[in-house]
């Protein structure tokens, strides 16, 4: 493996990022390119959700709600896509907003302006040398078919879905080699609405049902597992799970039955993608809360299809408890857990744990023997544009450039333990909405752009002072990167 060495601080070997490793950029349609009503698009479940998954969603899209604009990339993209071939990204995530594609989510037909939009994105990207990694399906359904069908609770879904995969494999065939079925898939347990296109309010809807929900999504990947080998042989397609490592809050052996238990309903989704079928543990779950998995003839065929790699994202571990007076939750945790004694946190108290990014890296190679693309991780913070000595318009972001060194450090241990890593997307390269809170105040980017929580501001973009730091890392293949 050739790369950018290094010494590693607990011992005196060397490991490397390798050549041809992926350093990019990600964000996804609905956060960043606005034109919720232009160039043909239907209404997404996104248009209608203005407070981002916390927050109840509303009949008709409402002016408060900052995803109707975004930060304009849709008139903007060759703007942002000169600023990411600055930087040196290697691969740009983004995804394919389904109802640009079809509008209602059941046409029979697509639409040929939304198409050509994402030809000239991905045309954009190519020009520069940057290969577009795309999410089909990330945390938007087609209105239509969230509030006519109650989203993936119906199994008419897979065909709709079926459908839509194979218009976009077939048209950019030649322009996109990594795909990603459902971002964070694993995310429909906390948020059905948001990542499965669920209408029935989360507190009716029945374990049944979700599960059920979860099983069309689970054949409907692997689905587009196959199309895609058929139409794009040359292609990888992964699955995306958001990843939660989880500790013991003590050694009680309790404790640690409990993180077992709760890592089960993680795993699952993985499980599934890299091998398959149902697991033992969530069979037995199935049957202890009564929850009958309704198959049609030849969805364990279609499950076979798996997954090349696995894509997930890496924002912070959490602790578990069997212990009710301990089990507190923190502000920050979205997906349960109790807070880490041991850990700081963030502004919206998400805590800050790098070497968790290790962990998991490992726990999923050791579980998998797959690759595995880390396609979020990312720190979001409140940033003060100032002017810079050199009399342009910056921001002195040294806490997210800690954040993420300390992280990419510990994707070099990972790499040095022998996992398989195909590369690295810093979520939200570009300032975009906020998914968890809708906000743009809360911010991610190498790039700021200038709108705020009040609609107000000039859209222009900045580069701030990590944007010249990931440059830097890029150029050096890792070497810059401080232990």
């Amino acid at each position: 493996m050739n790369g950018a060495i290094y010494m590693s601080k607990s011992s005196n070997h060397t490991y490397s990022f390798p050549e041809n490793f992926l350093w990019g950029g990600a964000i996804a349609a609905n956060q960043a390119e606005g034109a919720y009503n232009l160039g043909g698009k239907g209404l997404s479940t996104q248009d209608v959700a203005p407070r981002g998954v916390m927050g109840s969603i509303t009949e008709e899209p409402t002016d408060d709600n900052m995803k109707l604009i975004g930060i304009d990339m849709y008139h903007r993209y060759k703007e942002d896509v000169k600023l990411f071939a600055e930087m040196g990204f290697k691969v740009f995530r983004t995804s394919i907003a389904w109802s640009r594609i079809f509008p209602k989510g059941d046409e029979l037909e697509p639409n040929e302006e939304g198409l050509q939009f994402y030809d000239n994105l991905f045309d954009e990207c190519r020009k520069y040398g940057i290969e577009p990694l795309v999410t089909l399906s990330h945390y938007e359904t087609p209105l239509h078919l969230a509030k006519e069908y109650d989203g993936w609770v119906n199994r008419k879904m897979i065909g709709f879905y079926e459908r839509y995969a194979t218009t976009v494999f077939n048209r950019y065939k030649n322009k996109v080699k990594y795909w990603l079925t459902f971002n964070e898939i694993n995310s429909i347990l906390e948020f059905p609405f948001m990542s499965g296109g669920i209408y029935t309010p989360k507190e009716k809807l029945s374990k049944q049902d979700l599960y059920q929900a979860i099983h069309h999504e689970l054949v409907a990947s692997a689905s587009a597992v196959k199309l895609c080998h058929e139409i794009i042989p040359d292609a990888q397609i992964g699955c995306m799970i958001l990843s939660m490592p989880t500790y013991p809050l003590t050694p009680n052996p309790d404790d640690v039955i409990k993180v077992m238990e709760y890592e089960h309903s993680n795993y699952f989704f993985g499980d599934m993608h890299v091998r398959g079928r149902y697991p033992g543990y969530m069979k037995r779950y199935f049957r202890e809360k009564g929850i009958e998995i309704h198959m049609e003839d030849g969805d364990q065929e279609m499950l076979l299809n798996t997954v090349d790699f696995i894509s997930f994202s890496y924002y912070m571990s959490t602790c578990q408890t069997a212990d009710p007076a301990k089990q507190v939750a923190g502000e920050g945790n979205l997906i349960g857990g109790i807070p880490n004694p041991y850990l700081p946190a963030s502004e919206w108290g998400w805590q800050i744990d790098p070497q968790g990014l290790r962990y998991v890296l490992n726990m999923f190679y050791d579980r998998y023997q797959k690759p595995l693309f880390i396609v979020e991780n990312g720190l979001g913070a409140v940033d003060e544009l100032i002017t810079g000595p050199d009399g342009e318009k910056t921001v002195n972001d040294d806490y997210r450039i800690q954040y993420l060194n300390d992280h990419l450090v510990q994707v070099g241990e990972a790499l040095e333990d022998g996992v398989d890593i195909m590369g690295y997307t810093s979520w939200g390269c570009i300032d975009v909405v906020s998914a968890s809170t809708a906000q743009l105040k809360k911010r991610y980017g190498f790039i700021y752009v200038d709108r705020h929580d009040d609609g107000s501001g000039t859209l222009e973009r900045y580069r701030k002072k990590s944007f010249h730091w990931y440059k830097d890392v890029i150029a050096s293949n890792g070497n810059s990167l401080k232990r």
